[in-house]
């Protein structure tokens, strides 16, 4: 499972995410992805950690939290959609 930690701040490092998440267990992987074009944190991060167990303590004690100044929001992520095509290539036929 792999947990999503969103309203994050932008001047929160993988260090410090993955300093915070140590606390309920052994982190396994930290992404911070950035904006393409500024290279710029996108404000959120993905958190893996070695057992469901611990992912699961992270998560309700860490949702709703405030740190750097913001009220996270913690969950597990749900499986990317790949959206980028528009819905107009779904149309149905009116024929």
């Amino acid at each position: 499972m792999t947990i999503y930690v969103g309203n994050l701040s932008y001047r929160a490092t993988e260090a410090d995410v993955r300093a915070v998440f140590a606390d309920y267990g052994e982190v396994k992987r930290v992404v911070l992805p950035t904006d393409r074009e500024t290279g710029r944190l996108r404000g959120f991060a993905f958190v893996d950690m070695e057992e469901d167990a611990q992912e699961d303590s992270a998560i309700t004690e860490l949702d709703g939290a405030e740190w750097m100044g913001r009220q996270l929001r913690v969950n597990k992520a749900k499986p990317r959609e790949d959206n980028r095509r528009g819905s107009w290539n779904k149309r149905d036929s009116y024929e």
